[in-house]
């Protein structure tokens, strides 16, 4: 009986530990109003991009990895919604970075996916980390100014609906 009582404690536990890895949606590290951090991007393909390049801009940050499923979700509509509508405005950037992905694993990734914009690496999570902890799919919008107007976490229609509108609102 004593036993039973221990194994059920431990169950318990490990439920709640489960419960709560479940729950987690990773630390925040910036919030609605603040800067953009200072990131610079590196591909042997698509070239460099430093703080100096976004100055006045909206850029939207898009943080993937390819092995996650609601990323190409998110992806696939920013491939036939998104860069369709803005690839041409010069007041828009758009930096889709994958998470742990080195340039030689985004090449080929895009081999399969035939996505028309550019996708950068973040091996060793140096740009993720100024965003957050983890979770992906991430999504930061940035107004001209430089300070974050939009944030959202996962994938939804309603959630990329309200990023369009709010790309739409920042380039006026």
């Amino acid at each position: 009986m004593k036993n039973l009582r221990i194994w059920s404690l431990l169950c318990l536990i490990w439920m709640g530990v489960l419960a709560a890895s479940a729950q987690d949606t990773g630390k925040e590290k910036i919030s609605l109003g603040d800067a953009m951090p200072a990131i610079t991007l590196s591909s042997e393909i698509y070239g460099k991009v430093t703080p100096a390049d976004l100055k006045g801009k909206v850029v939207l940050v898009s943080l993937f990895a390819t092995w996650c499923g609601p990323c190409q979700i998110e992806l696939a509509e920013v491939q036939k919604t998104l860069w369709p509508k803005y690839k041409d405005n010069k007041d828009f950037k758009l930096l889709v970075i994958g998470r742990e992905h080195t340039d030689a694993e985004l090449k080929k990734y895009n081999e399969r996916k035939k996505f028309s914009f550019p996708l950068y690496p973040d091996p060793k999570r140096e740009v993720f980390s100024l965003f957050a902890d983890q979770t992906i799919p991430r999504a930061y919008l940035f107004g001209k100014d430089g300070k974050l107007i939009h944030a959202s976490i996962g994938y939804t229609k309603a959630d990329f609906q309200e990023l369009m509108a709010d790309i739409e609102a920042a380039l006026k």
